[in-house]
Parts: structure tokens; sequence; C-alpha cells
């Protein structure tokens, strides 16, 4: 795809790695929607990085679990900058709940915010797309679904499903529309890791050091902007963790 002035709408995009595929997708020629749940601070920083840019930037709110806010972000995005060109499912919720602990409202919480969020944001900007006759779609995975976490297993069965809403999706949505995935490995650690667990996880990665999140940036980029013969890919950015 050209990007050069299409539309972007990045969800969590007001901080970590959201924020930082914004930005790259501003730097490469998009106009931003910049859509945040919470961090509206930092989604003002992206906008305004954005603009410095010289690039159209819009702030979009909604909470993920909230499908009426889901569709009122993407028609913000309309009726701000445009039709939505390129979607990019960043935002996500991590919260440790080690089995067999159950807690059913974070249980859902992460099913809704992690699973049902992205599809539900692919399914409010795919008909414009499809009569468009185009349109990328980015879902940001984790290396966590290689190998799950025995503290973070509804984190990892949900961002499971994307991948097989992902594959599914880029059948359903070809030729037109493509729909891949980036898997990112240790880049920003949970905050609630201490520095004994960060040490044992970087052990066991070939490249044995973190990745950046202008690493899975720029694979967003690429996936966007590079050959549309790519659909249903999920491409691992993890230093080697997938590998075992």
């Amino acid at each position: 795809m050209e990007i050069q002035n299409k539309i972007a709408l990045v969800t969590g995009a007001g901080r970590r790695l959201g924020q930082a595929i914004a930005l790259a997708l501003g730097k490469a020629g998009a106009n931003v929607a910049v859509h945040y749940h919470t961090s509206r601070e930092g989604a003002e920083d992206t906008a305004q990085q954005l603009r410095a840019m010289g690039r159209k930037a819009a702030l979009v709110q909604a909470n993920q679990e909230e499908p009426a806010e889901i569709q009122a972000a993407v028609d913000s995005t309309t009726q701000s900058l445009g039709p939505v060109d390129i979607l990019v499912n960043s935002a996500a919720i991590f919260h440790r709940m080690p089995f067999p602990e159950v807690d059913l409202e974070w249980w859902d919480r992460h099913l809704d915010t992690n699973l049902r969020g992205p599809w539900l944001f692919m399914s409010a900007v795919a008909e414009g797309m499809k009569k468009r006759g185009a349109g990328k779609i980015v879902n940001i995975i984790d290396a966590q679904i290689w190998s799950p976490r025995a503290a973070y297993l509804p984190y990892s069965a949900a961002k499971s499903g994307l991948i097989t809403l992902t594959k599914g999706l880029a059948r359903t949505l070809a030729p037109g529309i493509q729909v891949n995935g980036v898997s990112p490995g240790i880049i920003l650690p949970p905050p609630d890791w201490d520095k004994e667990e960060i040490q044992a996880a970087l052990a066991k990665i070939p490249m044995r050091r973190m990745g950046t999140p202008e690493d899975v940036a720029a694979t967003v980029v690429f996936l966007v902007t590079g050959p549309d013969f790519i659909t249903g890919a999920i491409i691992p950015v993890d230093g080697g963790q997938s590998l075992g």
C-alpha cells in the first residue's frame, strides 16, 4: 500500500508499543487516529509528535470492553480524518492471575479487551475497506502464545484467540484487505516483573536481550507498506524466543 496520506487508526497509541507504532506510521506518511482508553496525556503527546512531523492526528477515546464506544471511535476517526485505511490493534491489558486462581471479572476483561475488542474494531472498519477495495489490518499478538506463562494464562488465551481471528479474517477479507499479526517477545516487560524474572526470561532467548518498541513498529510498517501478497502471517519479533 502507498501509505502517504492514508488514514491509520492505532489502538492503545498513548503508551508503550502503540505509541511507537503510531509514530512510525506517521513518519512513513500516514495520518493517524490516536486511540486511548485512560492514557489521555500519553495520547496527546503522541498526537503532538505526529503534528510536529507535519501529519494530521486525532484523539479517539474508547473502552474496548464497550462495543458502542468502539464504533464511536471509528466514526470519530472518519469524521476527523477520513475513512480508515489501516487498523493496528495494539491495545491490551496484562494482569497476573496464576492458576488455579479464578477471578472471573479479570478473565472476562482479558477476553473483552484483548480478543473481542480487536474483533469489533476489525468489524467496524472492514466494510468500508471492502467498498474501497483495499485495507491493511495488523494485530499485535505476543510470543507468550508459544510458551504460555502460568501466571498469565487468561492473557495468553485471549492472544491465542487473536491469532485465529487474524488468520480467519485474512481468508475472509481477501483479496482486497490483508490481515496479519506481529508477535513481540520481551520488548517492554510487565511492571510487576523483578530483575530476576527478567534475567531468567532473557536467558531463554537466543538473542539474549530485549527488543525495542521500534523493532515492532518497523515490522508493522513493513506489513502495511510492503508486498500485498502477505496475508494471514504472524511475524515473530522476539529474538528467537518462539524457537523454543
